[in-house]
C-alpha cells in the first residue's frame, strides 16, 4: 500500500499490477491480523475480492507484477503460503453458497 492511497485504491492497482485487470467491483472481506501469521514478522492484511465476468476469465494473463498467473477450482488449490487458505476460505464464505 502506498501512503497516498486508500484500502481500496491499494487493491484496485494491485489487482492491475498482477492480472491487468480493471474496473472489477470489489468487496472486503476481512482483516487478518494475528501476530504470529507471517513467520517473518508482524504483517496484517486486508483481503477484497471481486466476481470477474465469464467474458474475461479467458483472456487474463499474468501482467508487471506477475510472472505466472494459472486458474484452479477453489477444491484444488495447491498450497498456500502462510494463512492465505484461511483468506480464501473467508472469501468463498462471501460468495459461495451450497
Amino acid at each position: 500500500m502506498e501512503i497516498e492511497e486508500s484500502l481500496e485504491q491499494a487493491a484496485r492497482r494491485e489487482l492491475q499490477e498482477e492480472t491487468g485487470l480493471k474496473n472489477i467491483p470489489l468487496t472486503q472481506i476481512h482483516t487478518f491480523s494475528k501476530p504470529d501469521r507471517d513467520p517473518r514478522g508482524r504483517v496484517i492484511s486486508t483481503s477484497f475480492a471481486g466476481l470477474l465476468p465469464d467474458s474475461l476469465q479467458s483472456s487474463l494473463k499474468a501482467a508487471s507484477d506477475a510472472s505466472r498467473l494459472d486458474w484452479f477450482r477453489i477444491q484444488d488449490l495447491p498450497r498456500l503460503a502462510f494463512d492465505h487458505n484461511l483468506i480464501v476460505q473467508k472469501a468463498a464464505e462471501t460468495y459461495l453458497t451450497d
